[in-house]
């Protein structure tokens, strides 16, 4: 199974290297004062010796980005780069990029998958709505990386192998359970809260010359799934630009899985070659019900952030994200009319 044996998530939840539970606590306060100063002082004292960060675990490395990471985003809030407040902390930030094989600031699974629930949680407002999403990132991120398998299977299986279409009915389970999961989120918590209150606190930060973003909790990486099924080789440059975004900022094992499969030959493409008959119709009916959950899925992503008040350039998530629903949705359409024209000539045949 594809996974993160260096990165375990209940170790990570559980440490504190650097003590900061007590000062973290403090956090959403300062932000409600813009406590410019005080916030400064917290990231200052936080800071630990690079020698000392070296010789921590990956867990470890990945609990301190993580609490560093709540201080970065909270000043960067205020209109500080942190960087340019505590220079001292860079050097210990490209320590633990290395040590954990990420980018060099927290992303969306320190923030969400691997902080602490409970009074130890670590957060920018203290708001129920942002505890909210937070947990819908719990709830979802795990179920994502578990795709990978199957997304793996898909890529190197025949749609006629009984196991490429129980991969397909894995993946589309847990697209369901994906979007179940935000269903959830955005009965409870309005997207005014998110792109007003929350959003601010993800802009980026500068670490040596360098603008990392930060770990929007409202991200769903699709991206491997779209890759196996029908992008790593039907895509355009809109979907190019959404991976240049999103796959520095992912893990490793799904790194790897973007080198390995992003020149390979996608589900849909496969099974319009093949028509979806015989052997091959039930890889084919399992991979529209994929589509369709990611469509589906999609759309309402599509509408949550377009209730946002953002506005919408080319390059807005909006913009983005409505590229890659046409393209998901235009894939679709074409393996449907693949599958039913070869039907129909097999049907005529008889």
């Amino acid at each position: 199974m594809l996974g993160e044996p260096r990165h375990r998530t209940e170790d990570i939840r559980a440490a504190d290297p650097l003590g900061a539970d007590a000062l973290l606590a403090a956090v959403p306060l300062m932000n409600e004062r813009a406590d410019v100063a005080a916030l400064t002082v917290a990231l200052r004292a936080l800071v630990p010796d690079q020698e000392r960060a070296a010789l921590w675990s990956v867990g470890g490395a990945a609990a301190a980005m993580r609490d560093l990471g709540i201080l970065l985003g909270s000043l960067r809030r205020h209109g500080t780069q942190p960087l340019a407040a505590v220079p001292e902390a860079l050097p210990v930030l490209e320590i633990l990029g290395r040590r954990t094989d990420m980018v060099p600031r927290d992303t969306v699974h320190h923030y969400t998958d691997w902080n602490p629930a409970g009074p130890r949680r670590r957060s920018y407002t203290g708001h129920p709505a942002e505890a909210r999403l937070q947990e819908a990132g719990r709830a979802v991120l795990p179920v994502l990386s578990a795709t990978l398998d199957d997304c793996a299977l898909v890529t190197r299986l025949e749609p006629h192998d009984a196991r490429f279409a129980c991969a397909l009915d894995r993946i589309a389970r847990r697209l369901r359970a994906t979007a179940d999961a935000m269903e959830r989120t955005v009965a409870e918590v309005s997207p005014e809260y998110v792109a007003l209150t929350l959003r601010p606190y993800f802009d980026e930060v500068e670490v040596a010359g360098r603008a990392h973003p930060g770990p929007a909790a409202v991200t769903l990486p699709l991206w491997p799934v779209d890759l196996a099924l029908w992008a790593c080789d039907r895509a355009d440059p809109a979907h190019d630009a959404v991976l240049a975004e999103e796959v520095p900022y992912a893990l490793p094992a799904w790194r790897e899985f973007h080198a390995r499969h992003r020149d390979g030959v996608s589900a849909v493409t496969r099974l319009a070659v093949s028509g979806g008959t015989g052997a091959d119709r039930p890889a084919a009916e399992a991979l529209a019900r994929a589509l369709r959950i990611l469509t589906g899925l999609r759309a309402r992503h599509l509408g949550v952030v377009r209730r946002a008040p953002r506005p919408e350039t080319p390059r807005s998530p909006a913009a983005l994200l409505r590229s890659v629903l046409d393209m998901t949705e235009e894939n679709r359409t074409m393996l449907r009319r693949a599958t039913h024209h070869r039907a129909a000539a097999g049907a005529a045949a008889r």
